[in-house]
């Protein structure tokens, strides 16, 4: 139930336009049998091999300790033994799967509930004015619910999400049942004809047809929510014949009334439900859009967790499920890009164009990520892997050449963002490196500071903790602290906070504590990708390895950096002012880590980059 109600949520929505959007570029206005054949068979085999094949069967298998996902996918796909070049090429392919995840963030609410709304169109069009305004009510509320958690209302995304499946199928059902001949598109010659009638037309028709299978990246991306056999029998016993059954129903319904292509789906309902419908598809619809921004707020936070984000801030909104999070900024940020898509493009047919690049894009990049673990995890024969995952491959860059044929007409906008969010994270990541790199080169040695600790001042009472991001020198932070107050804190420690590859981190590996002598300590931190760091509770559990602190006899310090543009900075100009911005805008370390504010103390410096 619960993986009905959030998995399967962009898909099941998918029937909405999926086969209208593909029956026009394979048939025009008024689709001939030929056409209508054609095009449900292509849409039956992207289904049968794309999702029930290449994910449900294969991808799921992928899981890094039960989490799925492009960044998931990706850490299993790092651990491999390649050279340092292939694992750079996979880090960047992370970051772009990332940076299309959030294109497709954007489009998936816009499309979903303008669609939806749409079939207010019927009956006259006396409704028609309203579409629009309704569309951006719903998505505004949407957002602005965020930040009280979906805790509640998400109980009801399961029984609703079965509603809507029953009914879908049972419509389908019922149109078959009129045209049963409609079933033979289940045969792939039918597909196959299409492309050796006219090819280039099949060819565009392929940017329709994976519509049918936006949302097969959620299978795996909530795999660790939900489990693999739940997401599974989910697919195989409910979603999947449902999908089926209302696909070849608006297939019959073109063969005797090709002309309803324009409200092909709303028009398997009959007149005295047509509004009843539109509004358990805006229901639907909802859901779906709810399902990709709590997806983008995860890979946010997995994305912060793993340095290629700055810090920001994460809130919880439920005490019981830890994957109930709300991020301010990403919220605002979805808010007004999907408000704007909307008022941009002002109709699912427009925004059909735009959307599905991003989607192929993520598909491609998952396709050969798993390739690399089959040979390296699953110990599969390399000609093996190249016939599954080539032939697979194949597919994926198939329907990623035909939607690259929209970019004018709409493509450019997913495309768009995740330039720029690829943009950001990448000079993020490598500007954090470099500026790592300065801090490093001016920092004194630990080893050689404890040699002369006892000589070079006197120790108070209390306790003094250090967040740093390296343990074999001395943080910025001491020295200043050293260098204005003339003592040092009897006792002191340095606090490193790592982020793990994997999404959950044993209680058993989290903490690592090292005496140093003299009064100084050394402690680690790890945090899976799923997890956010809280160093409170970190050091309180660390008295079980040696290290008893109280609270209230110590200080937090901090390092407050400035950064300063060099003469020669080692990045492109451009890049070093967006890495000082990202900088400057980043959650204060204090507040990400859950620090006590009250004892938080922050000595600032400058660094040049």
């Amino acid at each position: 139930m619960g993986a009905l109600g959030v998995v399967f949520g962009d898909i099941g929505t998918s029937p909405l336009y999926a086969m209208r959007e593909t029956a026009l570029a394979a048939g025009g206005h008024s689709p001939n049998p030929a056409s209508i054949y054609g095009a449900l068979s292509l849409i039956f085999w992207a289904l049968v091999i794309v999702v029930t094949v290449k994910y449900v069967v294969f991808i799921m298998r992928a899981d890094n300790n039960g989490e799925g996902g492009v960044l998931a996918l990706a850490a299993l796909a790092h651990r491999a033994p390649v050279n340092r070049a292939a694992k750079t090429a996979i880090g960047i392919a992370a970051l772009m799967g990332l940076a299309l995840f959030y294109g497709d963030g954007m489009l998936t609410p816009a499309i979903s509930v303008l669609s939806a709304m749409e079939g207010l169109n019927a009956g006259g069009g006396a409704f028609s004015p309203w579409i629009l305004p309704l569309t951006l009510i719903i998505l505004i509320g949407l957002f602005f619910l965020q930040s009280r958690g979906t805790e509640k209302i998400g109980k009801l995304f399961g029984p609703v999400m079965v509603l809507w499946f029953i009914i879908i199928a049972v419509l389908g059902a019922i149109s078959i049942l009129k045209q049963p001949q409609i079933l033979r598109a289940a045969d792939p010659r039918y597909g196959l004809a299409l492309f050796g009638s006219e090819p280039w037309t099949a060819f565009v028709a392929l940017g329709s047809v994976v519509l049918a299978v936006t949302g097969c990246e959620a299978l795996y991306a909530d795999m660790g929510h939900f489990g693999r056999r739940a997401i599974r029998w989910a697919w195989l016993y409910f979603a999947f014949p449902a999908l089926v059954l209302n696909y070849f129903g608006q297939g019959a319904l073109l063969l005797s009334h090709p002309g309803d292509v324009s409200l092909l789906f709303y028009a398997l309902v009959p007149p005295w439900a047509h509004y009843p419908m539109v509004a358990l598809s805006a229901l639907a619809t909802i859901i779906a859009s709810q399902a990709v921004i709590s997806g983008v707020f995860s890979i946010t936070r997995q994305a912060v967790q793993l340095g290629q984000l700055p810090r920001m801030e994460i809130r919880h909104t439920s005490a019981t499920e830890r994957g109930q999070i709300y991020v301010p900024r990403i919220n605002v940020m979805l808010c007004v890009g999907v408000v704007l898509i909307v008022l941009i493009f002002k109709s699912s047919d427009a925004l059909a164009a735009a959307y599905g690049i991003a989607v192929t894009g993520v598909m491609v990049i998952s396709t050969v990520l798993v390739g690399l673990v089959a040979i390296h995890r699953w110990h599969w024969s390399k000609p093996a892997v190249f016939a599954v995952f080539g032939g697979l491959g194949l597919i994926d860059l198939a329907f990623l050449t035909s939607n690259a044929l929209k970019i004018t007409q709409g493509g450019w906008l997913p495309l768009a963002v995740a330039a720029a969010v690829f943009v950001v994270m990448d000079t993020w990541r490598v500007g954090r490196r470099v500026h790592l790199e300065k801090v490093r080169e001016g920092s004194l040695a630990l080893d050689l500071f404890l040699d002369r600790a006892d000589k070079m001042t006197q120790r108070v009472a209390g306790t003094a903790i250090f967040m740093s991001t390296r343990t074999d020198v001395v943080p910025g932070a001491l020295l200043h602290s050293l260098k204005h107050y003339k003592v040092l804190h009897e006792r002191i420690v340095l606090a490193t906070v790592t982020a793990a590859d994997t999404p959950f981190v044993p209680a058993s590996r989290r903490i690592a504590v090292e005496k140093l002598g003299k009064g100084f300590f050394t402690a680690r931190f790890v945090y899976g990708f799923f997890e956010s760091p809280n160093i409170p509770e970190a050091l309180a559990a660390a008295r079980a390895h040696g290290l008893a602190l109280e609270m209230d006899q110590s200080t937090f310090f901090l390092g407050h950096e400035t950064l300063v543009p060099g003469d020669h900075p080692s990045l492109s100009r451009w890049r070093v002012a967006l890495y000082m911005w990202l900088a400057s805008n980043a959650l204060a370390p204090g507040r990400f880590y859950h620090l006590p504010p009250g004892r938080v103390v922050e000595l600032g410096t400058q660094v040049t980059i």
